[in-house]
């Protein structure tokens, strides 16, 4: 780990599987990463969209039993919050300069080299996708892939635009109120689970509304504003060399620009997965459904799953489809427009 002058580093046991987090100092400020494993064992980076942090973007999928023998039991896991959204944080100073969508991507890479990390794997949601690919596209040589959940890619168009700045200004005037907290709800989550029984609100969007009492508004604000600055990256995504696997809930906001996304990749090595009755934030409200998919896209670097001797985690819908179910060619030019419930693939990648 690095120089302990330049960090504060504090243990905490806050989920089940145990980590430590970790306040790295960047030329950019301060920036929480949570580790999660044996730091040993090769490097995976998660960052959240707005307003969230690891725990209320993430806990969904790395609970899964599965997601632990493929994941915990391969990485080493370091999860990146944006500034000022770790659990706890104080408000960030009005003196501290806004940081741009490209100053978080250099940040990451002070986290890694924080770190000694010269290459890792990256999973993404969201605003958090287009931050780590833009960190892939100016770092390239330090990404081995991209996972990204429901990701931007493109400059905001005047609706996005005009829709954050009503959030930014409510934000500024009436801070974590109902209507910006049915706003974000919409951003992450589909209709279904948001309107799902009558009078009765699921567990997820119960446990999203508690950690959204917990941020500071003004630190939110700083990262939509960067969001909604962002550039287009098109240009760049089709000089992207890294094996990419694409998620996006058929419901979600941002659908049509994932799928934008995907058709400007190089589609030897990407691949489009869609998440049927499912809102942007994939990882927690159908994070069984993206098992499979990970499974034969880490398969491509020799990462497979493994038994997990850890916690006793619940098993998950996906628990009964064991990998000999599923054949490899899910996910090739001949699969297209194929649906397993409750996913289908829209684009091919060389397993």
């Amino acid at each position: 780990m690095g120089d302990s002058s330049g960090s504060v580093s504090i243990d905490i046991q806050l989920i089940p599987l145990g980590g430590k987090e970790c306040l790295v100092e960047t030329s950019k400020g301060p920036i929480s990463v949570f580790v999660c494993g044996d730091q040993e064992k090769p490097g995976l980076i998660t960052y959240p969209d707005v307003a969230l942090n690891y725990m209320s973007c993430f806990q969904g999928l790395f609970f899964c039993q599965e997601a632990a023998s493929l994941l915990l039991q391969n990485f080493c896991i370091y999860h990146i919050d944006a500034p000022g959204h770790e659990l706890g944080a104080a408000e960030i100073d009005s003196d501290v300069p806004l940081l741009s969508m490209n100053d978080l991507a250099d940040q990451v890479a002070e986290v890694l080299d924080y770190f000694g990390r010269k290459e890792v794997l990256c999973l993404g949601v969201t605003a958090g996708a287009y931050i780590l690919t833009l960190f892939a596209m100016k770092y390239k040589e330090r990404v081995l892939g991209l996972i990204l959940v429901s990701p931007l890619c493109k400059a905001p168009s005047w609706t996005e635009w005009l829709y954050n700045k009503v959030m930014l200004n409510l934000l500024y005037f009436y801070g974590m109120c109902g209507i910006l907290k049915e706003c974000l709800l919409q951003r992450y989550f589909s209709k279904e689970v948001r309107c799902g029984t009558p009078g009765v609100e699921s567990d997820i969007v119960q446990a999203c509304r508690r950690l959204l009492d917990e941020r500071q508004h003004s630190n939110i604000m700083r990262y939509l504003q960067a969001v909604n600055e962002r550039r287009d990256l098109t240009e760049g995504l089709k000089k992207l060399q890294c094996k990419t696997l694409i998620f996006v809930g058929e419901s979600s906001p941002f659908r049509s620009e994932a799928i934008y996304m995907s058709t400007k990749m190089d589609r030897r090595i990407s691949a489009l997965v869609e998440v049927e009755a499912c809102g942007s934030l994939v990882t927690e409200e159908h994070p069984y459904a993206m098992i499979i998919p990970i499974e034969f896209f880490l398969n491509g670097f020799g990462y497979y799953r493994q038994p997990f001797l850890g916690y006793n985690l619940s098993p998950t819908p996906a628990s009964s489809a064991s990998h000999c179910c599923i054949s490899p060619e899910l996910l090739s030019p001949e699969s297209i427009g194929v649906k397993l419930k409750p996913i289908k693939t829209r684009a091919k990648l060389e397993v």
